[in-house]
């Protein structure tokens, strides 16, 4: 980013609605540049559902800690991508999900983001203390350069006397619906679910609490692994620490977990009781084509994993690919996907993926199916165990003919999404987190339209088996269920769970009949608090 202060002034803050910022005004607009003087001021233009500004929202947060006290103040800009992200509501469960402190802004129908001449998510401006426009960057991984660069800028202001070190009143609060869902609920915005029959388990990503749980089937408490708070501490049952766990895979004792926020991979050892680190580094991977020992080489946010054999397959969201751990040599490299965020079919290699984050495996016809959620498309790798016949580990574009091959067996592509049964041609989703593989059948939780969709992979035509456009918590049959973003699910033979996330529930679905049911769930606590 370079600052240089152009004769142009920051188009005024005007949108839908304003979060994190106490006691609007119902006009809506309770921010302006002239109650902002004085102040440096950093917009971030993100929409929610995109991996790269979740880790700018981690890079802002070091950016708060850094210069907290000093005279700069960091608004968000949610210009949404997806018809669901424009919902005030479920951009305020957002904010409550990432923990997001300082004030957003919800850009109504994108006019901020035309005002800017924004193009591209996530961005970042910088404005100056009289309201001026003074710099532009796109992307993340910005954020060390960003701050040095914000030092420089306040540095010479205040020599030049244009700021103002007064107090704002815009402390970071945090968010109302995360201190309300503690009082109705023990889990918060769980992610991914697995279901064990053989040993009556349901394992839960309790995301928001950093934490997994295991009941039984029923709901009964089983145990609870990891503290509550975020960290990335390897030990027992009570001391280790997570932050935002996702999928789950399963073998024999051994519980494999995308440690997402920690851009790890842990392993769970149940008859022990233990928890260690078997992949990644807690750096955030910026390497294409990243590969070697497990824990020397960086990953980035993976989101889901499934267990093939002593193969662990991850589906690195931040990345935009699929990645291979080999569980006996514990060497790690990628399986497929350029990285670059398209949806483009080919050979393994030389395909594109947009922020993978639900994985199943079909064993006997060697197939890995994908939700591939930015593309709102469920992909599918076939040949799993096709030879490749070059060396793709090279930062220069891969040209493979051979090895696994990528389709898309539904959906759109980036800017192509919806609600529409039928077949496969004409099918759209609307950023799908969840897949799941039995008897033929393929069930996505379509999270973005709040529903359970089915393929029948023989005929490739797709149904909603629950829920539907709408978002709310309610049981029933077919579409006349309620759910609020589903992100996981899991099969039994009879029955789908679902990790539905903004509810903060885990729901059953009949796999025959499609009536949905609440789990109750039995001797669970949140952390530090537990419900009469």
């Amino acid at each position: 980013m370079t600052f240089a202060r152009e004769p142009v002034r920051a188009p005024a803050l005007k949108g839908l609605a304003w979060l994190n910022v106490a006691d609007p005004p119902p006009a809506g607009e309770p921010l302006r540049w002239e109650g902002l003087k004085g102040k440096l001021v950093l917009l971030d233009f993100w929409t929610y559902g995109c991996i790269n500004c979740l880790h700018v929202l981690d890079e802002l947060r070091e950016i708060e800690a850094e210069f907290a006290g000093e005279p700069l103040v960091i608004l968000g800009i949610h210009s949404a991508k997806f018809t669901n992200e424009q919902e005030v509501e479920h951009v305020r469960a957002a904010v409550a999900r990432y923990d997001i402190r300082h004030p957003v802004l919800i850009d109504d129908h994108m006019a901020m983001w035309q005002a800017y001449s924004v193009r591209g998510w996530p961005t970042l401006v910088l404005v100056d203390p009289d309201g001026y426009l003074i710099g532009t960057v796109s992307g993340e991984g910005h954020g060390p350069q960003l701050a040095k660069a914000i030092a420089a800028a306040l540095k010479q202001l205040r020599a030049a006397l244009l700021v103002d070190d007064r107090p704002t009143a815009l402390a970071p609060i945090q968010s109302l619906l995360a201190e309300a869902t503690i009082a109705t609920t023990p889990l918060h915005f769980p992610g991914k679910i697995l279901a064990d029959t053989e040993h009556d388990r349901l394992y839960i990503a309790d995301s928001g609490h950093h934490r997994l749980v295991v009941t039984t089937l029923a709901g009964e408490q089983i145990a609870t692994i990891g503290t509550g708070q975020p960290g990335a501490q390897d030990g027992d049952f009570i001391s280790a620490t997570f932050r935002t766990p996702q999928g789950m895979a399963l073998a024999d004792n051994l519980l494999y977990v995308a440690d997402t926020g920690n851009h790890l991979i842990r392993r769970i050892d149940l008859a022990t009781e233990s928890v260690v680190t078997i992949a990644g580094t807690s750096v955030q991977n910026r390497a294409r084509f990243p590969q070697g020992p497990a824990l020397e080489t960086p990953l980035n946010s993976p989101w889901d994993v499934v267990l093939d054999g002593t193969t662990l397959w991850i589906a690195m969201a931040g990345q935009h690919q699929i990645w291979s751990l080999d569980l006996t040599e514990m060497e790690i490299h990628v399986a497929a996907g350029r990285g670059s965020e398209a949806r483009l079919d080919g050979a393994a290699a030389a395909a594109c993926f947009a922020q993978p984050s639900g994985l199943a495996l079909d064993t006997t016809c060697r197939r890995l199916y994908i939700a591939d959620s930015e593309a709102s498309a469920i992909r599918v790798i076939s040949d799993l165990d096709a030879p490749v016949s070059e060396d793709t580990s090279t930062e220069a574009d891969p040209l493979v003919t051979g090895g696994p091959q990528v389709a898309t067996v539904a959906g759109g592509d980036l800017f192509e999404f919806g609600l529409r049964d039928g077949a496969a041609a004409v099918v759209r989703f609307q950023h799908p987190l969840g897949v799941a593989f039995a008897d033929g059948m393929l069930y996505i939780a379509d999270t973005y339209n709040h529903a359970i969709r089915r393929i029948d992979l023989a005929s490739g035509v797709t149904r909603t088996v629950a829920g539907a456009a709408e978002s709310g918590l309610a049981d029933g049959r077919g579409r006349d269920t309620r759910f609020f973003e589903p992100g996981g699910l899991s099969l039994t033979d009879t029955m789908i769970y679902v990790a539905d996330t903004n509810n903060h529930a885990i729901r059953r679905v009949d796999r025959q009949t499609g009536d949905t049911t609440t789990l109750v769930l039995s001797g669970v606590c949140a952390p530090g608090f537990c419900l009469p």
